[in-house]
């Protein structure tokens, strides 16, 4: 298991290396103790639904800090349902998104949760459950088909059935009649419906603005970057090592890379896909001949000289080596 500490901007400051079956609470006290070394003064600590449980957050209250946790929508929390169903205006924010503070309680129990709001993410949600029940209602036809073609004694239907019920995802619009047949539930989808585009947000600090705790999480976005460049871009995985050495050794190479990613994307304006592709074209050639052997470097560009002025990196000579015949 890696974590990362990365910056507001991305760039990763600290890596971890645990066993694969660490607690979670073990992670967030040992990242909380390391970072204090830091001296970053006044912390806001922002987790995902994953990491939010009652310890982890009083954890990180300790020594005054604070915490900004994403809540599940779909819980059922007494307390989470009634933070969205308040009524109230948005309040436009930056980055497309709105959002609406909300405070439940009184005293030493209030809590104050923000509901954010994108409407471009909730016209996706939409589009995207329109495409799933297009397909959950051919489903439900091919599977009356079966029915009737089956009768009593055909089971292909009670599969096809079942397969349908059990799906991973598009199960949650479906509910099973007491004959054992599905139907779409109405009464879902406009559940659905209420929660297009929203994510919702809890927050111990009573000073932090709506506006801020709501840009503060999506920063986690940058760290949900690295993960995903550590994975695909810098190729983590898979690792075939087997001593914890080695495995740690290898986590701190590809953070190293990826440290140096993210510098060259920060000093150059430019995503690290576009860098790669424009410098891969440097090559460096050997001519070999009767006077004897060069190594050069080909003409640059442009786009790679202002590339490589940005990042304060010396042109690669034109003459590597020359050998008489």
């Amino acid at each position: 298991m890696v974590g990362l500490a990365v910056t507001r901007t991305g760039i990763p400051v600290r890596v971890w290396v645990w066993p694969g079956n660490t607690a979670d609470q073990a992670v967030i006290s040992e990242v909380k103790d390391d970072l204090a070394g830091r001296r970053l003064g006044r912390a806001v600590w922002v987790v995902d639904r994953g990491l939010s449980s009652e310890e982890n957050l009083r954890y990180l209250r300790r020594g005054g800090g604070h915490w900004i946790a994403g809540q599940r929508m779909r819980a059922g929390e007494p307390a989470a349902e009634a933070a969205l169903a308040r009524q109230g205006r948005d309040r436009e924010v930056r980055d497309n998104l709105r959002v609406k503070e909300v405070r439940l309680g009184e005293g030493d129990l209030e809590r104050r949760f923000v509901v954010c709001h994108n409407p471009e993410e909730a016209a996706r949600d939409r589009e995207r459950r329109a495409r799933a029940l297009d397909w959950i209602e051919a489903e439900l036809e091919r599977i009356e088909r079966l029915r009737a073609r089956a009768g009593r004694a055909g089971t292909a239907h009670e599969r096809a059935e079942c397969a349908l019920r059990d799906h991973p995802s598009h199960s949650r619009y479906l509910r099973q009649l007491p004959s054992g047949r599905l139907r779409i539930d109405r009464a879902k989808l406009a559940a659905e419906e209420r929660l297009d585009g929203k994510f919702l947000l809890e927050t111990s600090d009573p000073d932090i603005s709506a506006e801020d705790a709501a840009l503060g999480y999506k920063n986690l976005l940058e760290a949900e970057r690295s993960f995903r460049d550590l994975k695909g871009t810098l190729r983590i995985r898979p690792v075939f090592h087997r001593l914890e050495e080695r495995i740690r050794a290898h986590v701190l190479i590809c953070w190293l890379a990826l440290l140096l990613v993210r510098i060259a994307e920060r000093e150059s304006g430019q995503p690290w896909r576009r860098l790669r592709t424009e410098l891969e074209r440097i090559k460096l050639v050997t001519l070999t001949g009767q006077a004897g052997t060069v190594e050069q470097t080909t003409p640059l560009t442009d786009a790679q000289r202002a590339i490589l002025a940005q990042l304060s990196v010396e042109p690669p000579p034109a003459v590597t080596s020359l050998e008489p015949a």
